[in-house]
């Protein structure tokens, strides 16, 4: 990984051959954690949700590295083999293990890169002190018959799912709230009337406004996680 400035280049390993991806790192003074935050299926890197969260977050201490997977560096609007996914959160969660020099590791994403990061932890590629979900993609809108919650399970760290309410991903609730209970050590952290992005009907607000209001609540979380020391 080459930078200047924030920006970045990672390095992914993939089954044809290597890859670059482009990344943006924010580093605040004396950071006490490192954090990867992965965008979501139909978004890149810089999307105004991801860099307003990420913003917030490192206000509150937190070192970000946000990155693309492939298929949004190549220019595609559909996602490719989750394995490529898998392997670029190997190659980012490498990096930030190196660079964070003993701080905690954090893996987080939006839907779809929230989503590959649980399948990448659950298959032991990285091994982040805790994930964070912000609007966990359970199943295609209206297609609860297909639940993504089999790994769950595998996944041996902290996870917090962060979910709108109105999320169509996520309905019926009790089926987010059974398949969470499968999990080691796992909540759910409710935000009233959000959606999958986290707006709220009929009140008109900026998605980094939006994103920035979720870090508190996040950063909290990994605070208590960091100081319980993991699952027992």
């Amino acid at each position: 990984m080459s930078a200047g400035g924030d920006s970045a280049r990672i390095v992914v390993a993939l089954p044809n051959g290597s890859t670059e991806v482009s990344a943006d790192l924010v580093v605040p003074d004396k950071p006490w954690a490192f954090a990867a935050v992965a965008h979501g299926a139909g978004a890149g890197y810089r999307h105004p949700f991801l860099t307003g969260f990420a913003d917030a977050l490192a206000q509150e201490g937190v070192a970000i590295l946000r990155f693309n997977f492939p298929y949004v560096e190549a220019g595609r609007r559909m996602p490719g083999p989750a394995s490529h996914a898998v392997a670029t959160w190997a190659a980012v969660g490498a990096e930030l293990r190196e660079r964070a020099n003993g701080a905690p590791v954090f893996a987080m994403g939006k839907s779809y890169g929230g989503r590959m990061a649980s399948m990448a932890a659950a298959e032991g590629v990285i091994d982040p002190a805790a994930l964070v979900y912000l609007g966990y993609p359970l199943h295609p809108p209206g297609n609860p018959e297909k639940a993504r919650t089999a790994h769950l399970p595998d996944v041996p760290q902290p996870q917090l799912f962060v979910e709108g309410t109105n999320d169509p991903f996520i309905d019926p609730h009790d089926q987010l709230e059974a398949a969470v209970a499968t999990c080691r050590w796992a909540e759910i952290a409710w935000i009233e009337g959000g959606g999958h992005s986290f707006e709220v009907k009929g009140r008109k607000r900026p998605p980094g406004e939006v994103a920035a209001d979720l870090a508190p609540l996040v950063v909290a979380w990994l605070r208590a996680v960091h100081s319980a020391g993991g699952p027992t």
